[in-house]
Order: structure tokens, then sequence, then C-alpha cells
């Protein structure tokens, strides 16, 4: 049996099966080639072979000097919004329920927005939508929480979300907005949140545990003040680390979203099956339609996520397809069970805020499951490609925006705020 260096040797002339060669041990390859390059150096594909195993690493780049300044002022001013309960006496409670999607949300806008140089007269227009949603959810009754609040406080994050893919992908009206784009900037942004936080966790308690030595207790003050404003600036660090270093996590995500498909398919089937013989059902209790229905947006995200990292006809194969395919069936199939519960105590109970908020949700994902799924097996049959199902995202995450608009804003006004 040839060792690597005969292999190489004998296949210097055939471009294919050095790649097989390379593909299937890479170390092993790269030690051996390099121990023939000195032999092979006026041959043009070692030429090129050298260049591709020996390309020295470039220097990581870090920005402007203009964004770096940026992003540490953003950092700052975060951090600042994250402690004004404190700074000015506030209700920690009635501040961050309200206004939490406004520490992070108004920056990262304001971020994309001067990197993509958008518009003034957009600019001006966004800042008044932030400002008047500023002014309407602190202005909503402030005594005993109404359903109509809560569905406000947790729908305006999302709207905010939605004035952020906006401006990421140009705020530009007229121009198609790079929704999945978007999306992987969001799963990105995942895996890099994730890492600041491990790296923040183990750097706060190996801080406080110094300290305990000499007898210093710093627990509540580094909570307090450091933790707090930490965890304000994660995001926009996130994404300036992305956006500046775009292959640091641009490889793990796919990775991520594949690893996990199938043990969410296996996962969620072995969970519908238990609940046969559970005894418990979402249509006598509310608690397991919650969870439900978290289930249900938690397993979209993931589909969205998976097909958001690469749409191109190579980029997935068969396998990967049917495994979103068969996930998508499956997640219709919860989908469906939430939605005729809903149906189901709206008819036993009444129309309530939360009933008509869930109401609509499962009904949007519902449509968008279906149509989803019909691309999913268009391109599964090879009938199209997966560029349809990423149109398909980007056709509906608007429409989730604007399902998000109405909850935050209009049902407060609709249910006359209870």
């Amino acid at each position: 049996m040839l060792n690597m260096r005969d292999e190489i040797l004998l296949n210097m002339d055939n471009p294919r099966q050095l790649e097989k060669l390379y593909r299937g041990n890479r170390p092993t390859f790269r030690t051996a080639f390099n121990d023939l390059y000195p032999q092979l150096r006026n041959n043009p594909l070692a030429e090129g072979w050298n260049e591709r195993l020996n390309f020295g690493q470039e220097d990581l780049f870090w920005g402007t000097p203009r964004e770096r300044v940026f992003v540490v002022a953003a950092s700052l001013l975060a951090a600042f919004l994250a402690k004004l309960p404190e700074l000015l006496s506030l209700n920690k409670e009635f501040f961050y329920t309200r206004n939490v999607g406004f520490i992070v949300f108004p920056i990262l806008i304001a971020y994309f927005g001067w990197k993509n140089q958008i518009p003034k007269k957009t600019v001006a227009w966004l800042s008044v939508f932030i400002l008047v949603a500023v002014g309407f959810i602190n202005s909503l009754p402030q005594g005993k929480p109404g359903d109509t609040l809560i569905l406000s406080c947790i729908h305006l994050p999302l709207w905010l979300w939605s004035l952020l893919g906006f401006t990421f992908g140009g705020g530009n009206l007229k121009a198609r907005v790079n929704w999945l784009g978007f999306l992987r900037y969001n799963g990105e942004l995942a895996v890099m949140t994730a890492l600041l936080l491990i790296a923040g966790g183990l750097t706060t308690g190996l801080t406080i545990g110094l300290f305990e030595l000499i007898g210093w207790h710093i627990q509540d003050f580094y909570f307090n003040n450091v933790v707090v404003c930490g965890l304000a600036a994660v995001p926009i660090v996130g994404t300036f680390l992305i956006q500046v270093q775009p292959t640091l996590v641009s490889k793990v995500s796919p990775v991520i979203a594949n690893l996990f498909s199938p043990v969410a398919l296996v996962v969620l089937v072995v969970y519908l099956v238990a609940t046969l013989f559970s005894g418990k059902d979402p249509y006598h209790d509310r608690e397991f339609l919650l969870l439900f229905n978290a289930l249900l947006v938690g397993v979209m995200a993931l589909i969205f996520f998976s097909l958001a990292e690469n749409t191109s006809p190579a980029g997935k194969n068969s396998a990967q397809i049917l495994i979103l395919f068969l996930l998508s069936l499956v997640t219709l199939l919860v989908n469906g069970i939430a939605l005729s519960a809903v149906l189901f105590r709206i008819t036993e109970w009444g129309l309530t805020p939360n009933r008509a908020a869930v109401l609509g949700a499962n009904v949007l994902m519902l449509s968008h499951l279906i149509y989803m799924s019909m691309r999913l097996l268009s391109a599964l049959t090879r009938k199209s490609d997966l560029a349809l199902v990423g149109r398909s995202m980007a056709f509906f995450l608007p429409v989730y925006s604007l399902w998000s608009g109405v909850v935050a804003f209009l049902f407060p006004l609709f249910f006359g705020f209870r």
C-alpha cells in the first residue's frame, strides 16, 4: 500500500485525486507535501498547493479607528442606559420590563445605519418611530399588570428587531431588504454572544475568587456594575466582531444548525409520542399550551437559521434538506395542535388579549410553515432549489414585523388596556 508521499508523487498531474487525498487526511497530506515540495518547485500545481497549505495567516483586522471609537461609545451608552434605574432611582421592574429592548436595539440600528450610510430622511423617521415607541410603552397604566401590557412588553422588542433588520438590509424600501443575510447575522451573533458570555463568566468567577482570597467580598458590586454593563454591551461588541471578522464564526453557525436539526427532529417526535401517554393536553392546561407554543417558536427559529446559512443549490445535500423537510412537517403538526387548542379555549371561554395574540401568531406560523414545506419538498424532488425557500422566509419576516407592531401598539387600545 502506497504511503502519502508516494500517493502525492503519483498524482501530481491529477488535481482531483490530490484533492481527495487532502480531504481524506489533511494533517498527513500537509506534512508529506511540505517534505516533497523542494523537489516539486517547478510544477505549477505544486506551487498552487504550496500557497494553499502554507499561506501566512493575515493579521486580524479590528476595524477602522472611527468604527472602534463608535463601538466603544455605543457600549458605554448601552451600559449607561442599563444603569438608569439605579442612577435615577427608578423602579427596576417597571424600567426593565418596558425598556429592555431600548437598551440595545436603537444602538444597533444606529450602528448599521452608520455603516450602510442610510439617507437622513430614513434616519429621521426611524428615530421618530423609536421615540414614539418609548413614549407609548412607558405611558401604559402602571397599576396591576394587565395582559395587554405584558403582550406589549413581549412584542415591542420583536418590532424593534424588525427595524434592525430593515436597517441591516440598507434601509431602502424600494430595494429588497436582505432578510436572509439578517437571519445569518442573528445566528452568528447568537454564537458570538455565547462565546463572550462564557468568557465573561469565567472572568467573573476568577475575579471574585481572587478577591475572596484576600478577604474582599465584591460579589454585589461586581454584579451590579460590571456584569450589568457587560451584558448590555455584549450584543454590540459581538456585532462589531462579526462585521470586522466575518470568518470568525461564519463556519460555526452552519455546523451548529446542521447538528441540532436532526437532534431537534428526534426530540420533537419522542416528545409528541410521550405527550400522548402523559395525560396532559394543551386544550385544558394553559401552561402546557404556552410550552407548546414556545417549542414551536424554537423549532421554527432553528429551521430558519439552518436555511439562512446557505440557500445555494450546492449548499446542502439531500439528507440535510430531507431532515429540514421532516422537521417542518412535525412542526406543522405541533402548530396544528396548538392552533386547535387556542380555538377550543376561545370557543369555551371567550376571546382574551392573550388568546387573540397567540391565535394570530399561530395562524401566521402555520401559513409560513405550509409555504416553506412546499418549497422544501420542491427542493428535495429537484423541481426547484433552496433559493425559493429563502424567498419564502424573506417574504414572511416583514409580516411577522407587522403582527408584532399590531400586538404591541394596538392591542392595548382594542382591549381597553386590560
